[in-house]
């Protein structure tokens, strides 16, 4: 399964909201992706659809393993690619960490590979 870009963006959200193993609130994923509790509460409750989280009325929202393996994915893929730019490209950190998150989504496992090999065989 694919998701959206913008589905992808919600999965990390909550990835990143509930790292604690505590859920994520509604209201704070939409805050971090900047759109109102509707709109968030319309995509989570697409990605409940597509059997990636747990969302019960009035609770926090939980990745369930589908929902965790698929945003671990993507987690990984921004951090490949944000260190890839910072130590091989020399690009500023925010910068970075802007632009991986808007590649992460477009970006191949093969490539990321290659970016990870040669890191490790030139970098550190």
């Amino acid at each position: 399964m694919k998701l959206s870009p913008i589905l992808e963006n919600y999965l990390e959200v909550i990835f990143l909201l509930s790292e604690e193993g505590v859920g994520a609130r509604l209201s704070d994923i939409a805050e971090k992706v900047g759109v109102t509790k509707a709109t968030a509460n319309r995509a989570i409750a697409t990605l409940s659809q597509f059997g990636l989280v747990v969302n019960e009325r009035y609770k926090e929202i939980h990745l369930n393993p589908k929902g965790q393996a698929y945003a671990d994915g993507i987690f990984h893929k921004h951090k490949v690619i944000k260190q890839f730019f910072i130590d091989v490209l020399q690009i500023d950190k925010d910068v970075a960490n802007q632009e991986a998150c808007l590649i992460e989504h477009v970006i191949s496992s093969d490539s990321i590979r290659a970016m990870e090999h040669f890191m490790k065989q030139h970098c550190r």
